[in-house]
């Protein structure tokens, strides 16, 4: 295998020399990200690590490979949440919890936060989250539907959609308040309940299509 030196020092395998680097890369990306949220930028990220550009690009080719090696593994709660929320008998409960759950996650990390809110393209490991998330708040808003607690015109896409745009806000509410989100969640879920008439809502609701282009609209939008 071959070997690196440098003056004064034992010859450092290239191998674990590349793990090394790897590692700080995702270490200095990991807290970039949740101060910064994922448009940090990379060129700040491998300055942190203590690498040059070259060597950032040469482990991760783009920002997306990035990401994907960050949060690996660390969306592994919200999927938990999830699976807990299901179990719920009383599918306003679980929808609620799992809920502040989620955005429990969010206020605390802007990487999080933009992982849950936009749709970045080319993030294996958010693929299977997002698909479980829309999975969770699906089931759990039509069963919810199905015991009369939650208004029978409300479909899925409404409800990730409003979250989305909400979620998108909470670093500045946490900024002005720490629990500012709390709130404002509350309101937004409040307008679900199926209590006595409710007016109308106007317009076509959004489609799975649309849904998708909003998120990407919303960002992050470096490379």
């Amino acid at each position: 295998m071959a070997v690196e030196k440098t003056p004064g020092e034992r010859p450092v395998p290239v191998r674990r020399d590349a793990r090394r680097n790897r590692d700080l890369l995702i270490a200095a990306a990991r807290e970039a990200f949740a101060a910064q949220g994922l448009d940090a930028p990379l060129d700040d990220i491998a300055r942190r690590a203590g690498v040059g550009n070259a060597t950032l690009y040469r482990h991760f080719p783009g920002r997306a490979a990035l990401v994907d090696a960050v949060f690996e593994g660390a969306l592994s709660d919200t999927v938990s949440a999830g699976e807990e929320a299901r179990a719920a008998e009383d599918a306003w409960t679980g929808l609620t919890g799992y809920l502040a759950t989620v955005f429990a996650g969010l206020a605390a990390d802007r990487g999080t936060n933009d992982l849950m809110t936009t749709g970045l393209e080319g993030v294996r490991a958010l693929d299977a989250v997002h698909a479980h998330n829309h999975e969770t708040v699906e089931l759990l808003l039509a069963r919810a539907q199905r015991q009369g607690t939650v208004r029978a015109d409300v479909i899925t896409e409404d409800l990730l959609l409003a979250l989305a745009v909400l979620g998108r806000a909470v670093p500045a509410l946490t900024a002005t308040a720490p629990d500012g989100w709390r709130r404002s969640l509350a309101l937004l879920l409040d307008g679900l309940r199926a209590a006595g008439p409710a007016a109308a809502l106007p317009g076509p609701a959004p489609s799975p299509g649309s849904l998708a282009e909003v998120l990407r609209a919303l960002g992050p939008h470096r490379r």
